[in-house]
């Protein structure tokens, strides 16, 4: 017997696996191989700044190059300080605030202080 898991939604047991997702041959509907967890919003990986200094949540960074945000006239200009930052999975790292609104920003664009 397969170790394929029955449908979720009609909970039909011909299903089969197809690259990331198991599909329903019988519903036709798909879901993620890979269950997720529930510490999804806990951040596992290492985040380090420029310098390979390691971030953890709450620690004050400075800008080390002017920042263009998309969308916007808004320039973060290089040395701006950045207080009490909070780490978030994803492509953009880090979660801050400052001045002039709430910013995701890459960590390699960031100095620990």
């Amino acid at each position: 017997m397969s170790n394929v898991p029955a449908c979720p939604q009609c909970s039909m047991e011909n299903t089969y696996p197809d690259s990331n997702n198991y599909i329903c041959a019988d519903c036709g509907h798909e879901w993620p191989i890979a269950v997720s967890g529930p510490d999804d919003n806990h951040v596992d990986t290492v985040i380090k700044d420029v310098n390979g200094n390691v971030l953890a949540n709450g620690d004050s960074v400075v800008l080390i190059k002017d920042l263009k945000v998309k969308s916007s006239s808004i320039t973060l200009k290089m040395g701006t300080k950045v207080k009490s930052i909070r780490l978030i999975g994803g492509d953009h790292e880090v979660d801050c605030r400052m001045e002039t609104g709430s910013f995701m920003l890459k960590a390699c664009y960031l100095k620990k202080i």
